[in-house]
Formats: C-alpha cells, structure tokens, sequence
C-alpha cells in the first residue's frame, strides 16, 4: 500500500465524523441458557472528533508527505501532489456521505455555494467569509480565518509564516476539488495567502 492510500485510509474517518449525530454501531450479544443467543442489541451514540487530534494528525500529514518524498529537485510539486490527491479522495468520500439525502444541485453556483455553507461548517466549523464569481466560470472563496491557520505563528514575522503555511493550504484545494468532482463539476483549484490566518481559494470551472 502507497503513502498515499495509507494516508487517506487514516485521515478520511476523521473528516467523515465531523457531523455531530454520527452514527456508530456496536453490536452486543445476549446470553442466556448458558449459551450465546441470537439477540444483537445495536447502540447508536453521537461520535465527535476531538479538534486538536485532527490538527495535529493534519500538521503530521503534511511533515509525512516531505519525509516521504525523495526526489529533492521536484519535491514541493510532489508534495502538492498527494496533499492535494489525497485531499481530493477526501472530498468525494465527504460529498457522497452528506449529500446523499438531498436535491439535485441546480446549476454551478448553487453547488459552490454548498461548498462555501455546508461543507465549510462541517470541516472549519464556519462559512466562507466571502464568495466572488466572475460569472464566467471564476469563483473565488476568502475565509478571514481560516481554521488550521489561527494558530500558526513564526518568530520570522508574519509573510515568513504565511510562506510555511501554504502547504497546509493544498489539502484543502484537493478536497474542493473532490467534492465539486462528485457533483459533476471539473474544476482547477488553487490557494494563496498572504497574511494568516486569511486565505483565498480560487475555483476555475473546466469548459465542457
């Protein structure tokens, strides 16, 4: 199994117990008669995520990414590569689970819009701060305060921390674009930021 597959098998379970209400099932068995009887009591419970966990397991998988990749000349573009692969097989699996249940999408925009109110909530706990289009297939999504940035800090200043901090930003980009995948939307997704904790992602919908 690569890296890649390891760290996806890993991380996905904790992006898809976000949502309070999980439902987890643990099978109980009922003895009686001195032998085991056919019974099987199922308990549901709420699962929860506890938040440090995930940031930690998140600054993990990027540090895993770099020791993991040998080819010194091109490793920032390797890197970006499975942090944004794995983030994308993140995304569908995120989509398919919590959109199972709902209407179909009406056009591009309503579904960018899902992923600005809904996804966004069920991972950073917040909306998008801001969302501007071009109406040309040009979206681009500004979170002030971005979850995984609040406490990112260097004692080089603030543009020496917001260079550190990109890395963290290609997870994200990949799961975007995963979940607009599943929803039959091909896109290119790129982030930058500036100044932590804001951050800005840029969606290009791919002309069919």
């Amino acid at each position: 199994m690569s890296v890649l597959q390891t760290a996806s098998s890993a991380i996905t379970p904790f992006f898809t117990s976000l949502a309070s209400g999980d439902e987890v099932q643990s099978s109980t068995s009922n003895i009686g008669g001195g032998s085991v009887g056919g019974n099987i009591g199922v308990n549901l419970r709420p699962t929860h995520v506890n938040e440090s966990c995930l940031e930690f397991l998140i600054m993990e998988m990027v540090d895993l990414m770099y020791r993991t990749t040998v080819d010194s000349e091109n490793d920032k573009e390797a890197v970006y590569y499975k942090l944004e692969m794995l983030g994308y097989q993140v995304g569908q699996s995120l989509v398919e689970r919590f959109t199972r249940d709902r209407p179909r999408f009406v056009d591009t925009l309503d579904v960018v819009k899902f992923i600005c109110k809904d996804l966004w909530s069920i991972i950073f706990k917040k909306q998008i701060d801001n969302l501007k289009t071009n109406h040309r297939g040009v979206y681009v999504l500004q979170d002030n305060g971005f979850r995984w940035f609040l406490r990112m800090s260097t004692e080089s200043g603030s543009e020496a921390a917001a260079k550190k901090a990109v890395p963290y930003l290609w997870f994200p980009c990949g799961l975007i674009r995963g979940a607009l995948a599943n929803l039959g939307v091909v896109s290119v997704v790129i982030a930058e930021t500036n100044s932590l904790p804001q951050c800005s992602f840029q969606i290009k919908i791919a002309k069919s």
